[in-house]
């Protein structure tokens, strides 16, 4: 019985002292919800500006192809 009291005993002091564990928290979990909509906000933007279709890569490249994925001008090769 000793030791049920003695685990049940506050030893935190006052818990009711000072009060501003209800604004931090609230200041917390806005700032949360602010970074995750921006986190959203970036992620999407990011989806939208990669490409319909990725090329398959089972398929040989063509000529054109390797242009495209290359990102740059190929150098133009003079028989």
């Amino acid at each position: 019985m000793q030791a049920l009291q003695f685990l049940a005993e506050n030893n935190f002091g006052d818990t009711r002292s000072g009060g501003l564990a209800g604004p931090m928290g609230l200041l917390i979990i806005v700032l949360l919800a602010i970074a995750t909509v921006l986190l959203i906000r970036n992620m999407t933007a990011r989806i939208r500006r990669l490409p319909a279709e990725f090329p398959d890569p089972d398929k040989p490249a063509t000529s054109s192809d390797e242009h495209d994925l290359s990102g740059g001008p190929q150098p133009e090769s003079r028989h």
